[in-house]
């Protein structure tokens, strides 16, 4: 999104020459634009300094103030540059929707912006409450599965239902806040001016400003990977002006000390919680208390200051600091967490001396030094990938974002705002993701309540998946590890699952609900869950898919033959002993769900049936995936014949009688027409099973389904369904999808309701799920580009809302890098490097030449056209519709 300047080379002598010509107040203005609190400010002293020397025509005529005056444009390009990567607004937040988040991957914050009582809500990735899956908590679970199969087949759903209750287990643990930063600053009470709030994804930098009493303030925040560490710069540009009393607390259980300087809360987060929707009577939502020793997880977070100028003081109530020029607030933390099968209190870390030591670590360094180390690691990720949308539009950055999106709402264009929806999903990911074994969650890793929504747990039945969608194709693959390490302790615990609760000895699974700690069984607190969500079945055979994803990015064959090929044999073999056969001979799924929907069987309402659509799908593709690895490997024949044998004998996908792709067994009737799942569409996305290239009818009745869904739903529902109209080549629609995802949403407020994204961009199911914001993200890359039929489709789904600009980073499977510039809806040519070698197959919607070799032209195809080239690793080639 970084816009290319036009001006001059900015050599000493050109602006040396530049500012000889100039007057002193031209000068002066130059000097009040550099030192403007904000770039609103800078940009309208740099118009304000050009319209009045237009004034003075004998001054414009002047070869050496036009190079000055090209200086100034190249420093205002920077600027707007730099504003197209930023959120920012014009007053301080006064919820947590309007906050604005930073993070290292382990460490987050909220950033408030508030001016004279400033607060940074803290989180810290492994602190959750409880301990390691517990076994053997309902052993008479496999004796229900016969007679719940046999309820469903006689369409009994009253008896499957509470048979399937019987079948339950435990709920998942919680993820908990790690506490609060409060900030009080001296400002005599006078009123702020000249306000600023932003967040630079760009850098990942939080920027605070404002003045008082002609006194400008700064406080910058961020979050280093390289020092594990939360940095908070408070400085003034008069000296001495500085007057803070900092202190920091835990909605948890914890108390408060001192070590020298440095200003310390400890705590031990709860053994077990309750989610949120569930509240038995006489039961405490909360147990802090376990008497083996095991759950409960400890954790601490130290707080220290290094100032320039005036004095320090800490004691138990805080850090106290007085008439200081420029203030460095350090805080680390860490949790006793130690693994997913370590029990978190008598088998735990030592939090005290990790953290400790990362605070020794980054209190030894001056803050420049840990600046510059935490934007070079930053940088080597976010930087990849550059999008720029409509670039000759006028730009709409030095509008306030909450402004924006207000405008946006109310229909109007803003495809900077597109673009930069889609750069601060990959800013969450980076800020979210990098804690090994450690998922992103439900909120990423922002999160202020004890009991948050659904736990802010790990959701399998789309959710945590859908954390993931854009980490391969946005060019951030090293961060899906979190993610591929938790499946390996899933197919752990999994794989008891399976022989404790249905007695099947082979394979792994996982049903609706995760933690940290691997949790797979299906939960509800024995019979407490409703069967519709909890008893689901297929949440290892969807995970699987991302170990194979990240091979048919990376090409990386030692990942696949000692990772994802284990993790996909094993979801395979147990849906091998779960397959049953049904009254026509077809294998299938029962008990089997559209998770968390109904259907109308006659007049009977029920949830639960055999061989639903997504079911089938999910099946359908982990054991193509499973064929297709062992094939790259070259193992397991017969088991490969053994899956063949069942994919030939499922249960086919049925088109209703409305033309639409049938959610059930039958042709049932919809409770809730508008459902915001749209499981059944699992195999047009994120699987390949159903395609316009490949199955045109079965494209043709997803494309029913969805209309028959609709355009609207939750944040994460409309970030799916951009996904699935991207993969039915329907730019158009997909983009409706997606403007009405950046549908503006406010918390207590009845005109601002629905699906969409808060003020600070994060997506509002409501409440906040990050996962829209993904899945949004991930998006777009769709409409940009696609690969999942072993081709590099160029342009798929491009709106013509965009009708010109480029992207560059888009990474397609095969590991192959892709840079795209377009005009006027269509593609004028593309870079694409070869990182492992191979042909590279393409399709675009219009003719296009491989440049340097005349012979290789696209021809004519049902969908485009379509050209082959082979590739040698490292080759960097160019196809241009411009020949």
């Amino acid at each position: 999104m970084r816009k290319q300047s036009t001006a001059l080379p900015l050599t000493k002598n050109n602006i040396f020459i530049g500012l000889k010509a100039c007057s002193r107040s031209f000068l002066q203005t130059i000097l009040l634009y550099a030192n403007a609190p904000n770039i609103i400010f800078q940009l309208s002293f740099v118009k304000m300094t050009i319209n009045s020397h237009f004034r003075n025509k004998s001054t414009i005529m002047k070869p050496a103030f036009i190079i000055s005056l090209f200086f100034i444009v190249s420093l205002t390009n920077i600027a707007h540059a730099q504003k197209d990567l930023t959120l920012w607004y014009k007053q301080p937040a006064t919820v947590w929707t309007e906050a604005l988040p930073v993070g290292n991957g382990t460490l987050g914050a909220m950033v408030f912006g508030k001016v004279d009582e400033e607060l940074l809500q803290l989180n810290e990735a492994t602190l959750w409450s409880g301990g390691p899956v517990k076994t053997g908590v309902n052993p008479t679970s496999p004796q229900y599965l016969q007679p719940l199969r046999d309820a469903l087949f006689k369409r009994d759903y009253g008896t499957a239902t509470n048979l399937a209750r019987k079948m339950q287990g435990l709920n998942s643990e919680a993820y908990m806040p790690l506490g609060d930063l409060n900030i009080k600053q001296s400002l005599g009470g006078d009123t702020a001016q000249q306000y600023y709030r932003g967040l630079n994804i760009e850098d990942a930098i939080n920027t605070t400003e404002f003045t008082v009493n002609g006194v400008h303030y700064k406080r910058d925040v961020f979050v280093s990977a390289p020092d594990k560490v939360i940095v908070v710069r408070l400085t003034a540009d008069k000296p001495g002006q500085l007057t803070i009393n900092v202190s920091a607390k835990s909605k948890i259980k914890s108390n408060v000390s001192t070590n020298k300087e440095v200003f310390v809360v400890k705590g031990k987060a709860p053994a077990r919680v309750n989610p949120s929707y569930y509240n038995p009577a006489k039961r405490d939502a909360m147990e802090y208390e376990d008497v083996s020793g095991c759950r409960g997880m400890r954790f601490e977070m130290l707080v220290k200051a290094a100032i320039k100028g005036g004095t320090q003081v800490t004691d138990t109530s805080g850090i106290h600091i007085a008439n200081a020029t420029e203030i460095v607030l350090y805080v680390t933390a860490a949790t006793s967490f130690n693994g997913y099968d370590k029990c978190p209190d008598k088998e735990g870390k030592d939090e005290h001396m990790l953290a400790s030591s990362y605070l020794a670590k980054a209190s030894a360094q001056d803050y420049q030094s840990i600046l510059q180390a935490h934007l070079a690691d930053y940088h080597q990720l976010f930087n990849r990938v550059s999008l720029n949308l409509n670039p000759s539009k006028e730009s709409k950055t030095a509008i306030p974002t909450d402004e924006r999106l207000e405008a946006y709402r109310n229909g109007g264009a803003d495809a900077g705002l597109d673009a930069l929806y889609m750069q601060y999903g990959r800013y969450l990911l980076i800020s979210s993701s990098r804690t090994p074994n450690v998922p992103a969650n439900l909120q990423g890793i922002w999160n202020k309540e004890l009991r948050a929504p659904w736990s802010s747990n790990y959701t399998t039945n789309i959710n945590v998946q859908m954390n993931y969608w854009p980490v391969e194709s946005l060019n951030l693959s090293e961060l899906h590890q979190p993610l591929l390490g938790l499946l390996k302790e899933l197919a752990v615990t999994g794989k008891q699952t399976a022989k404790e609760f249905y007695n099947i000895k082979h394979g792994w699974v996982v049903n609706h609900n995760s933690d940290i700690w691997a949790l797979s069984n299906p939960v509800g607190d024995f019979g407490k869950g409703d069967p519709k969500w909890a008893n689901w079945a297929m949440g290892a055979n969807w995970l699987s898919r991302h170990g194979w994803e990240h091979y048919l990015f990376t090409g990386d064959k030692q990942f696949l033959q000692k990772e994802a090929y284990p993790l996909l044999k094993g979801a395979a073999e147990f849906t091998l002993d779960w397959l049953v056969k049904d009254s026509s001979g077809h294998w299938v799924t029962a008990p089997a769900t559209s998770p968390e929907n109904d259907f109308y069987d006659g007049d009977k309402k029920a949830a639960m049936s055999i061989a639903t659509t997504m079911d089938m799908g999910i099946v359908r593709d982990v054991f193509h995936n499973t064929i297709a690895a062992a094939k790259t490997l070259n193992v397991d024949k017969a088991f490969c014949e053994t899956l063949n044998d069942r994919l030939n004998n499922l249960y086919p996908f049925q088109i209703g009688s409305k033309g639409n792709l049938q959610e059930w067994y039958k042709d049932f009737g919809d409770v809730d027409p508008h459902h915001r799942h749209t499981s059944h569409l699992y195999a047009l996305h994120p699987a390949r099973e159903i395609s316009p290239l490949s199955t045109p009818d079965l494209a043709a009745a997803a494309r029913k389904t969805l209309e028959m869904r609709g355009d609207g739903g939750t944040g994460w529902s409309l970030a799916w369904k951009v996904n699935m109209w991207a993969r039915l080549l329907d730019g158009n629609h997909a983009y409706i999808l997606y403007r009405n995802l950046l549908h503006l949403v406010k918390e207590n407020n009845k005109s601002y309701s629905g699906g969409g994204i808060y003020p600070n961009m994060f997506d509002a199911h409501p409440p906040f799920q990050i996962d829209g914001n993904f899945a949004g993200a991930a998006g777009v890359g769709e409409m940009l580009l696609q690969s999942q039929n072993d081709e590099l489709h160029l342009l798929p789904a491009l709106p013509d809302a965009w009708e010109s600009g480029d992207v560059k980073g888009l990474v397609a499977r095969g590991n192959f890098v892709v840079d795209i510039t377009w005009e006027k809806g269509k593609l004028t040519n593309a870079s694409i490097l070869s990182r492992n070698g191979g042909l590279c197959s393409l399709r675009t919607n219009q003719p296009v030449q491989l440049k340097g070799n005349p012979a290789v032209v696209s021809k004519a195809s049902a969908i485009g056209y379509t050209l082959s080239f082979k590739t040698i690793k490292g080759g960097v080639y160019v196809v241009s519709s411009e020949w």
